[in-house]
């Protein structure tokens, strides 16, 4: 794979872990940088600095002991608070600042921030302008192809982003209208990445290392964004990385990788969140790495019930011991 930069960075693989509330906080994002992702970008923070003293908000600021580039997510709809929002984040240690116009959340959109800016070009003109003004790092942008089906304007705005210092541009393969349904398209990035000279970044629905060619060849794009397919599978990172090398699939991870894996992730959200939040948390990231595996369900129930570190783990722990058969691996 040919490198990818952004800005003065050098990744070391094209496939980047895309930013999701709730999803990508420091924990998962040390994780996946650790199985094979070239890059990590943090949940989106609010451009509202009021509300950054919100314990939900405070957790989203910390970026020291991020693996580098450390990409910080912004979201709002206002030039001004955009713009501070990135000064005081590259005070805090980030690195690249990434501008969200790709969340279609009805809360995020009903703010005119996400993607609802995609209705109004000049709006995104000043907001990206804004944003490079105020910060000396690079800064990216994440977008959808347009804001329904009727008005795909992704290369337009692809083209503001471009002259405005954008130095990358990542893009979902679905319109704010289509939310997470139905399946990505790629012919609008395509034609976004014929159309500036910025590299671009595909996303949407690339869960399988076949996949990711298939969009790398279909798109021509830069490099690949990965989020809802890493969500209990860190390691799809490391099996597209592979494949997109040698052509070759690597051999799906052991239940004992799975167990470690999982343990080292309860151990760091337990870490980070405290007992309260991190048992809290936990729970949907287990309910998501068990998902494939017979007994997940009826495990699950009994799990959400926990409400200490120690027993989660111990049932864990019971859970995989209970499916060891020698060499066993777990089909992608």
């Amino acid at each position: 794979m040919s490198a990818l930069s952004i800005g003065p960075y050098t990744l070391p693989n094209r496939l980047i872990l895309a930013p999701m509330a709730g999803v990508t906080d420091q924990p998962f994002r040390q994780l996946c940088r650790r199985l094979g992702a070239g890059m990590v970008v943090s949940e989106m923070v609010t451009s509202d600095v009021r509300l950054w003293n919100t314990r939900k908000s405070s957790l989203r600021m910390i970026h020291s002991g991020d693996p580098e580039p450390r990409s910080v997510q912004i979201a709002g709809g206002d030039p001004q608070m955009l713009a501070e929002a990135a000064r005081a984040n590259v005070q805090l240690g980030a690195q690249i600042i990434d501008i969200n116009m790709g969340c279609p959340a009805k809360k995020v959109c009903n703010k005119a921030a996400g993607s609802a800016l995609l209705k109004d070009r000049q709006l995104v003109q000043a907001i990206l302008e804004a944003v490079v003004a105020a910060v000396d790092v690079p800064v990216t942008l994440k977008i959808r192809t347009g804001w329904d089906r009727q008005n795909r304007n992704g290369v337009d705005v692809a083209r503001i982003a471009e002259q405005a210092g954008i130095v990358a541009l990542a893009v979902h393969g679905r319109t704010r209208a289509d939310l997470y349904t139905g399946e990505a398209e790629y012919d609008t990035i395509a034609a976004i990445k014929q159309a500036v000279s910025i590299p671009v970044l595909a996303n949407g629905d690339i869960d399988s290392p076949e996949k990711a060619a298939r969009v790398l060849a279909a798109t021509g794009a830069d490099g690949l964004l990965i989020g809802r397919a890493a969500q209990g599978r860190p390691w799809i990172f490391r099996e597209i990385e592979h494949y997109l090398r040698t052509g070759a699939r690597c051999p799906a991870p052991a239940l004992t990788e799975i167990e470690g894996i999982l343990l080292e992730h309860l151990a760091a959200l337990h870490a980070f969140y405290g007992d309260v939040m991190g048992v809290r948390i936990a729970r949907k990231h287990v309910g998501w790495y068990l998902a494939t595996l017979p007994g997940a369900r009826e495990f699950r129930a009994q799990f959400n019930r926990l409400d200490r570190q120690d027993a989660q783990c111990a049932s864990v722990r019971q859970f995989f011991g209970e499916r060891y058969n020698d060499g066993e691996g777990v089909a992608a």
